[in-house]
């Protein structure tokens, strides 16, 4: 099994309860066993501001599936929740995407891994902080250095009892 972090993230909707969906879907996804789940962020969206607020969670796995696969299955749980892609850092029902798999890198034309913002974005890294404060990534760079360089980014934690329900602590 390889430890896998999957970013989600949603702002269109009831976006807790798509995050919720996708939670409940990644738990139950073939060939993995969901380790951990972050908490709730709200932040403002990246790209486009003429946008709701982003709310944002990392989920850990164990997974079995190759990279591709794993894309795979985020990308149909994506449909099922109705995500359509219409502009560049727009909006979303909901958006999956691999942080990290093992501590290996890919860049295939499909996958890049560690997902090539991740160092960049404030609303991946705290969740991703809440799961495991001490990981060191794939180049040898502590997350605490990457977090801290993020900072002056507005994140706030949000506080749903829907979403805590179910925190895997």
């Amino acid at each position: 099994m390889t430890e896998a972090f999957i970013g989600l993230g949603s702002n269109l909707g009831d976006s807790v309860d798509y995050l919720l969906f996708a939670r409940q879907q990644l738990s139950s996804l073939a060939d993995s066993q969901l380790v951990a789940t972050s908490r709730l962020y709200r932040s403002a969206p990246v790209g486009p501001q003429d946008q709701p607020d982003f709310y944002n969670a990392v989920i850990q796995l164990n997974t079995s599936l190759a990279p591709i696969p794993l894309l795979d299955a985020l990308q149909r749980i994506e449909q099922q929740a109705g995500r359509v892609r219409q502009r560049h850092w727009g909006e979303r029902t909901l958006d999956l995407d691999i942080l990290l798999y093992g501590d290996g890198t890919l860049n295939l034309p499909r996958l890049q891994v560690p997902h090539p913002q991740l160092g960049r974005r404030s609303f991946v890294l705290q969740p991703l902080s809440d799961i495991h404060p001490q990981l060191i990534l794939p180049d040898g760079t502590p997350l605490t250095t990457l977090r801290d360089a993020c900072s002056h980014q507005q994140i706030c934690y949000h506080e749903d009892s829907r979403w805590r329900a179910g925190l895997e602590r």
